[in-house]
């Protein structure tokens, strides 16, 4: 038989957004023994206990549609371990990173934290809805005029970097710019080199630039000083890679170098290319190059050793990743290859583009590809499959020039003019983020960068079509 207590608890809990149209009457209020006073504190968490389980199952924009029902569902509906786990089910695992992204205040991000919590409010409902709402920005809603950052003249944008706030442009003009995302100021410009910039590196207040002055350049972004100027590439340097305090740069010479930014010395060269070297990837340990050579090359840089020459391109190689297990190499001659950085086996040859694959990004087995054929594809290099094919009607109509992606978009740019995004999972063409009036006669977008909530477009044209500018998107979540 069901107590009177239990019998209490269930409408109080249950019904407690309405208990005040039930008359007195309607309920026994007489509390009874200690016994069933106990009874009824192990009856509420049991329900409680119960009511969570199954909001665990509700979809995120369910438990919202249940938090409306009543008080009691309102507070079970606001758990905030509920919501760390729904947060989780989307690749949220950190509320301080999604709640810190866009103060500007010095206030601590955990008082923001701590005063939602004492208003009974979850933290992780708050990451989650922040995130939800940038989501549907990208996605659907309509699209903010962006900053416009004009700068270079009518020259070519040739790199592009972006951290935090701070943009970085390198230029054939001979120049770099920094940028502020936030306002749109051209900070300072950096004046030194004697031939186009046609590779950077950017990390926290350092700036690395390489030229056709064969030189290579670290900079102060803080205060535009050049701090060391690096000799010793005998042609342009045409890429570069950046970790913690050494760099490591490829030239048209056939060598790669491998330099300290804080003293500026060369530590290592490393020769065996013989012929220009178009990109570099270095995780700290190893060093991997692809070159003109047709050849992509690992190296151990302490022992200035070529560790494996990986053979199978019959074309020049133009892009790379390495994620410190795979190598993958982009090429000319149309296939990507994917290797064994230990072994130096080839694991998959991928084939399905039919130019030139110029750009590549590498997350979690997850490659998107971007060619000169207009298609972008996404890929599985563990399996070696091709998941999706970003074309159809609404395809680039040209070179796709750069790409960005996360776990939810990509977002791709063409010599068309256009910037588009596409669903990752699905390959759906969402919309046009960017679409310049002169696409299609000359105007284009060079390169993108992108964060959660900003993208950085650098457009021009080589006809004067187009003036040469950045523009910045924003798709920040409106405070609530």
């Amino acid at each position: 038989m069901i107590s009177k207590s239990f019998k209490k608890c269930c409408i109080s809990n249950v019904m407690d957004g309405t208990k005040d149209d039930i008359s007195d009457s309607e309920i026994d209020t007489d509390t009874g023994s200690d016994e069933e006073e106990e009874e009824e504190m192990h009856c509420a968490d049991h329900i409680s206990e119960l009511a969570l389980y199954v909001l665990s199952f509700l979809e995120p924009k369910d438990l919202l549609k249940a938090a409306q029902t009543c008080r009691y569902w309102r507070v079970l509906a606001e758990d905030n371990l509920l919501w760390r786990e729904k947060c989780r089910e989307e690749g949220i695992n950190d509320v301080r990173e999604v709640l810190g992204r866009r103060r500007t205040k010095p206030a601590p991000l955990s008082a923001k934290i701590n005063a939602l919590a004492s208003l009974g409010q979850s933290p992780w409902k708050a990451a989650f809805m922040r995130q939800h709402n940038i989501e549907m920005n990208w996605r659907c809603k309509p699209i903010k005029l962006p900053k416009v950052l004009k700068g270079h003249d009518d020259h070519v944008i040739t790199c592009l970097q972006f951290c935090g706030n701070r943009i970085v442009s390198g230029s054939d003009d001979n120049t770099l710019k920094v940028w502020s995302a936030a306002t749109g100021k051209c900070l300072r410009t950096l004046v030194g080199h004697t031939g186009g910039v046609w590779s950077s590196q950017l990390s926290q207040n350092i700036i690395i630039s390489g030229s056709t002055d064969r030189t290579l350049k670290v900079w102060n972004a803080d205060s535009g000083q050049c701090i060391h100027t690096l000799y010793g590439h005998t042609s342009t340097v045409r890429c570069m890679h950046l970790h913690e305090n050494k760099v490591v740069s490829g030239s048209r010479d056939a060598t790669l170098r491998v330099w300290d930014v804080e003293t500026g010395k060369c530590l290592h060269v490393l020769v065996g290319h013989v012929a220009a070297v178009r990109c570099v990837q270095y995780n700290g340990k190893l060093v991997v190059s692809g070159a003109y050579d047709y050849m992509v090359k690992v190296w151990n840089p302490e022992r200035e050793e070529c560790i494996h020459t990986l053979q199978g391109h019959t074309n020049r190689v133009y892009s790379l990743q390495f994620d410190g297990v795979h190598v993958v190499s982009g090429s000319l001659d149309t296939s990507i290859r994917v290797w064994d950085v230990e072994s130096g086996a080839c694991k998959h040859t991928l084939m399905g583009h039919q130019s030139l694959t110029s750009g590549m990004e590498l997350r979690s087995n997850t490659l998107v590809s971007g060619n000169a054929d207009s298609t972008v594809k996404v890929w599985d290099i563990v399996s070696g499959q091709c998941l999706q094919t970003l074309a159809g009607t609404h395809k680039h109509q040209s070179a796709v020039t750069s790409l960005q992606f996360n776990n939810k978009f990509v977002v791709t740019s063409s010599d068309d003019g256009t910037v588009k995004l596409w669903d990752l999972k699905t390959g759906e063409f969402l919309r046009n983020i960017v679409a310049l009036e002169s696409g299609g006669s000359g105007g284009v977008v060079w390169r993108i960068r992108a964060s959660s909530t900003k993208l950085i477009c650098a457009v021009g044209s080589r006809n004067g079509t187009e003036e040469t500018k950045l523009l910045v998107l924003d798709f920040e979540s409106e405070p609530n």
